[in-house]
């Protein structure tokens, strides 16, 4: 049975990437939400995270919430490397599985702008909203487009990986890479002996020590840790490919809002650059984007304010899994939307 696809995709032709490597026939997939108006200026657009696909994101879409698709345009558009855009597991030979090019930050986000404009003619978009990598693509939006961005909503990430956030992902991609099925990416069928430590790994990471000593995965519809390790973590990494897992760790590790052209590596810079006004919405017990890196980052940009979800479930705070914390970080984005 051939699986349905419920995305659209932007082809972009042959691509040159910011390392120089080309991509021959670039895509971008993406799914929209609303109706764009006549003036075209009621878009927002909300990047994916690390291996979230466009349902992923759905989450924070619904009527009376502040991304209501009555009021709003929305287009979630799909990260490169997540399985749905280009990715290794999609692009044809001879840039398929392992020789799948590098792809930062900025690649990402210049070919998501192609598809706003070229495809949508859109000039003026309304917020850029995204959790985790998806919150370093709205960093990375308001400095590359400042004057076309008038709002961004970056929560649990930041505008650069910071060195334990790298260290942390070593630690995922050495559990990966360990299982001989692998084979340096070359694999005939995914090597899932890696795709389950990498799951058990992570595992230690995504939620917090106090979600865990209250055994909150109960609320999650699981009946013992272990239930939980199984049936969460390794069910999720496991409908995954790893190529593409390790494709989207590479863009994580690397990820600088300054590591291009424009800005050269001056992150403070880059932070300037942000016109935007920006709610800047870390979780209190993320274990891997601090608050203390969002902390710095807010006294670098003009417009910006600090708001911390106070939640105990960690970096998925900002996953949709816990209704409290999606009314908290819901109500900022209808402040932040109403605001001028």
């Amino acid at each position: 049975m051939t699986k349905k696809i419920d995305y659209e995709i932007f082809s972009l032709g042959k691509t040159v990437l910011q390392n120089g490597e080309t991509l021959p026939d670039a895509k971008i997939a993406y799914k929209t939400y609303g109706k764009l108006n006549d003036e075209k200026n009621n878009v927002i657009v909300y990047p994916t995270w690390y291996s979230g696909f466009c349902s992923d994101n759905e989450w924070l879409i619904a009527e009376g919430m502040a991304l209501d698709p009555n009021n709003y345009f929305i287009i979630i558009v799909c990260a490169l490397g997540n399985g749905q855009s280009s990715s290794p597991s999609n692009t044809a030979e001879p840039y398929n599985q392992a020789r799948f090019p590098s792809i930062t930050l900025y690649d990402n986000v210049v070919l998501q702008h192609r598809l706003i404009t070229e495809h949508f003619g859109i000039k003026k978009i309304k917020l850029v909203v995204g959790w985790s990598m998806g919150a370093q693509q709205a960093y990375q939006w308001g400095c590359l487009y400042p004057e076309m961005v008038e709002r961004i909503a970056p929560f649990c990430g930041s505008a650069k990986t910071a060195p334990h956030n790298f260290v942390f992902l070593e630690g995922i991609k050495a559990a990966l890479t360990a299982d001989d099925a692998w084979n340096n990416g070359w694999y005939q069928k995914n090597p899932t002996k890696g795709l389950r430590s990498l799951a058990r790994v992570y595992a230690g990471w995504g939620f917090s020590q106090p979600f865990y000593r209250h055994e909150l995965w109960k609320e999650l519809g699981f009946s013992s840790l272990e239930d939980f390790l199984v049936g969460f973590w390794e069910k999720f990494f496991l409908l995954r490919d790893a190529n593409n897992l390790l494709a989207m760790i590479w863009t994580w590790q690397n990820a600088d809002i300054s590591d291009n052209p424009l800005f050269n590596g001056n992150v403070i810079k880059a932070l300037n650059a942000i016109k935007a006004k920006v709610f800047v919405m870390p979780g209190e017990t993320d274990l891997y984007f601090r608050v203390a890196d969002n902390e710095w980052e807010i006294k670098h940009m003009p417009n910006a304010e600090l708001r911390i979800i106070p939640s105990i479930w960690g970096h998925f705070a900002g996953d949709g899994l816990n209704p409290i914390d999606t009314e908290w970080i819901d109500n900022n984005l209808k402040e932040l939307l109403a605001s001028t």
